[in-house]
């Protein structure tokens, strides 16, 4: 349970300036930064508020009660003691969400804040533990281990700080805030960078009709994340080329690079390719371009585990972005041929993997890095059709960042290996030759077209009698060869 929190001095000063300046009664947004279980300490890098919706009302409000407007006579500091918020709870975790998707390893989405009066304030606990709730809710898959938020009111009548931590059980109520220390200090300035490339090749079978229960492209995928998260946890690393063996802080200075060791372990979904009733294999293959950061007081192993989970958000964030994408648009417009038409009337991330289904790549959004506060960054996933200016513009709206303080130029496009999602045959599986060409981890173009132009699942027992047919023809022709021979003598 964090039992102190300390602030990022610059920026929070800075919130307090622009909310100053511009006289709204009251704002909701999200408290960007670290929750250290070993140092039992919370940091906070940024509050980052939540725009508005889509009619374009604010996310927050403030209420008056029925009785206040029935005695106007009534002054106006009495008015003000009954007066309570109004928040969109729904539309702050939806920013949350997104928000999440963006944020590197060690850096999360960890609360949030409400700029208003103390009266106010006092008045909303309830909703405040609503938006609380809802916001955890919409991050936790992203974030399965997170188990307390932060809530940071920044009261201007009279003008001063508090933060409580509320831990987040199936219900959510004003018992389950507590107050905590809360200063300013410096926080980004000390933070260590870790970087991992990670490469990655899962396999999975694709079982014949009626052998499972009948399961969604997503469903599948989103089950062998939470089995390869699981296996990541168990994987040694290498720090700069030294075994990571204790919890001691790292002392040196400079990026540090992380290489993770698997150990060899006995693979149950490989034996399982080997059951009658498995047709296919979806394989899902490519790269990743990992980032960590780290209070200078915790330990090198809380990196290597910042790393992992951000492995794993960060394929669950390309998982999430495609089924969005299928959800907004039923039918893709780069598709190319008529087969192919007729395959994109399904969206791939609900279309149901079995024995009849045909070869199909997926190309996914590849991660670009976006410079942030003093040297670190953020990341968005970008898709084919998309340019940098359409990140810039996610950047604008969802972080609250400054146009002038984005370049595109120095936006990093990490990512250049290649990732595919291919459903195969099992014939395709054993002769990789005929196997469809990789593409870029850059995407969510479906392509359905079989690079051997063969069909379904038939092609194993047809390419099966291949060898039987040229042993035939080999026969045929030694005894037409042997005749002509034995005519010529």
């Amino acid at each position: 349970m964090v039992k102190a929190v300390v602030g990022e001095e610059s920026r929070l000063t800075s919130a307090e300036d622009r909310l100053s300046r511009s006289a709204i009664p009251a704002e909701v947004g999200l408290v960007i930064g670290k929750l250290s279980s070993v140092l039992d300490r919370g940091f906070v890098f940024d509050l980052i508020p939540t725009p508005s919706n889509d009619a374009g009302e604010p996310a927050c409000s403030v209420l008056e009660t029925r009785d206040d407007k029935k005695r106007p006579s009534k002054s106006k500091a009495q008015s003000s003691e009954s007066s309570s918020l109004s928040i969109d709870c729904d539309w702050v975790a939806e920013h949350a969400r997104q928000v999440s998707r963006m944020l590197m390893g060690g850096v999360k989405v960890v609360g949030i804040y409400v700029w208003a009066s103390d009266s106010s304030f006092k008045n909303s606990t309830m909703i405040l533990c609503q938006a609380i709730k809802a916001v955890s809710d919409a991050i936790r898959h992203l974030d399965p281990a997170l188990d307390e938020a932060l809530l940071v009111h920044i009261c201007y009548s009279p003008r001063r700080w508090n933060c409580r931590t509320c831990l987040l059980n199936s219900s959510i109520t004003s018992s389950s805030l507590r107050p905590c220390d809360f200063k300013l200090g410096k926080v980004l300035s000390t933070l260590q960078r870790f970087k991992c490339n990670y490469n990655f090749n899962f396999r999975l079978p694709i079982y014949s009709k009626g052998e499972s229960t009948r399961q969604t492209f997503t469903e599948i995928l989103r089950q062998e994340l939470a089995v390869h998260a699981k296996e990541l946890k168990s994987a040694n690393a290498m720090i700069d080329g030294d075994l990571v063996h204790n919890d001691e802080p790292c002392n040196t200075e400079g990026e540090h690079e992380i290489e993770l060791l698997f150990p060899f372990m006995k693979d149950i979904r490989a034996e399982a390719l080997t059951a009658k009733n498995v047709t296919g294999i979806l394989q899902f293959g490519g790269s990743i371009y990992s980032y960590a950061y780290l209070n200078v007081k915790e330990p090198v192993s809380q990196a290597v585990a910042d790393i992992k989970a951000d492995i794993t958000r960060s394929l669950q964030s390309r998982l999430d972005i495609i089924c969005d994408e299928a959800e907004q648009d039923l039918n893709p417009p780069d598709v190319g041929d008529n087969e192919e038409a007729e395959m994109s009337k399904i969206p791939i991330s609900k279309s149901i993997l079995n024995s009849s289904t045909k070869a199909c790549h997926l190309r996914l959004p590849k991660r670009v890095l976006v410079p942030w506060l003093a040297g670190t960054h953020i990341c968005d996933y970008l898709q084919p059709f998309e340019s940098l200016e359409v990140v810039k513009e996610r950047c604008m709206e969802l972080m609250s960042m400054e146009h002038s303080s984005l370049d595109t130029s120095k936006i990093l496009e990490v990512e250049t290996e290649t990732s595919l999602m291919v459903a195969e045959s099992m014939w395709d599986v054993i002769t990789p030759a005929s196997s469809a060409a990789s593409c870029r981890l850059e995407g969510n173009v479906v392509k359905t077209s079989r690079e051997d132009g063969s069909k379904g699942t038939g092609n194993a027992s047809n390419a099966s009698n291949v060898p039987m047919m040229v042993a035939i023809f080999v026969l045929l022709l030694s005894v037409i060869l042997g005749f002509m021979l034995y005519r010529k003598d």
